[in-house]
């Protein structure tokens, strides 16, 4: 085993800063509205496994996920919470709904006859949300054709609707369009709520539509009593979201790495790949042991920073695989071995995700996303360790 003190990169997840941040969006919200929990991805790279426990000791109501397999992998760490696979499932893995008795999304009639044939043979009833599409283009039956695919869910004799949902297009920037599909959708549930009589109680549906983005125009008087929160539960809080900004919400993932070797070069030298940085003077350089193989953006080359001994030095050339460049001209007091903040902050410099993001140009998403399997997580906090 290699000692975390040898470590040449690594990420701290602190599972008491994401508990805390659960309870701070919990207590902004009106009591009735549930709170889904997206962990797809590998819970935004945080571990899947360590985050879902915590989870469900903060009293998320449900989990939504991408795929069966992130499904399962939480139903074997419980049962009683409710799962939401929110892509499409594969036919070959139909089994597994009824199995580990998770919640599919119905897009399609196609979907609902296979879910319809996987009840009956298994000689259950499947619960499952049926998605509409107001405008994002993916998954969802186009919202002209919602209204007769309501119809044949309420007439199958193994089918449970235990919720109804769309996905915002452009919650975070067009908050235009995202009314526009919230009239649609609204105005769809007014029509479903005409046929239901004499099935069941429309109220017992869990009607969502807003994920973190969609926040800042959340209708708490309205029809949604159901909330899909994810990566704001890890601690980013963008421009979009003021109000939630005002809760205090803290990153949940630190991302550091080492300084492995300290050279001197001479004014007028060139530096890694491609030689896009030329030493304007006489320079001590400093070869910090992770690149792109851990998850640094590429497009950092030449513009990111990092934190060492609590200053921000620059990175100089291009980002490799396995090693970034930095100059440390005016750090003199650097040392192989010096811890490297990527991610982060020390007593008086901060570097964020969204800072990383911005420069790669790109989003928070798939920042967290690319830190590869090679970095090591390191838990705190983990009550079930």
């Amino acid at each position: 085993m290699i000692s975390s003190s040898s470590r040449r990169c690594w990420a701290t997840i602190d599972l008491a800063v994401l508990e805390r941040n659960i309870g701070r969006i919990r207590r902004a919200l009106p009591r009735h509205i549930k709170y889904i929990s997206v962990v797809k991805a590998d819970a935004y790279g945080h571990g899947l496994p360590q985050v879902a426990p915590r989870l469900m000791q903060s009293f998320i109501d449900c989990f939504a996920v991408a795929t069966v397999y992130e499904a399962v992998t939480i139903r074997e760490l419980g049962a009683g919470w409710p799962i939401l696979v929110m892509s499409p499932v594969l036919p070959e893995e139909d089994s597994f709904i009824a199995e580990y008795d998770l919640t599919p999304t119905v897009s399609s009639f196609e979907e609902l006859d296979r879910f319809e044939a996987l009840g009956r043979s298994w000689g259950k009833k499947i619960p499952i949300h049926f998605k509409i599409d107001t405008g994002m283009g993916r998954a969802g039956v186009w919202h002209s054709s919602a209204l007769s695919l309501f119809k044949e869910i309420l007439e199958k004799e193994n089918i449970v609707l235990a919720g109804v949902y769309t996905h915002f297009a452009e919650a975070d920037k067009d908050l235009g369009y995202t009314c526009v599909q919230r009239k649609l959708f609204s105005d769809l549930l007014v029509e479903f709520q005409k046929v239901v009589s004499g099935f069941f109680d429309f109220k017992d549906l869990v009607i969502h539509a807003d994920n973190s983005a969609g926040l800042e125009t959340f209708d708490v008087e309205g029809w949604f009593n159901g909330i899909r929160l994810g990566i704001i539960q890890y601690g980013i809080v963008s421009d979009y979201n003021s109000w939630l900004g005002k809760l205090g919400i803290e990153p949940v993932l630190t991302l550091k790495t080492r300084v492995g070797l300290l050279k001197n070069l001479p004014k007028g030298a060139t530096v890694s790949y491609g030689r896009t940085y030329t030493l304007t003077r006489d320079s001590r350089i400093a070869i910090v042991t992770a690149g792109y193989g851990d998850g640094i953006p590429r497009e950092l080359s030449n513009k990111g920073e990092v934190i060492i001994r609590d200053k921000k030095v620059p990175v100089i050339g291009r980002v490799t695989m396995d090693q970034t460049i930095v100059d440390v001209t005016d750090l003199p007091e650097t040392h192989v071995g010096d811890e490297v903040i990527l991610i982060g902050q020390s007593p008086n410099e901060a570097i964020t995700i969204s800072d990383w993001s911005r420069l790669a140009n790109t989003i928070e998403w798939d920042v967290y996303c690319s830190i590869t399997k090679r970095v090591p997580r390191n838990y705190l906090n983990n009550l079930f360790s």
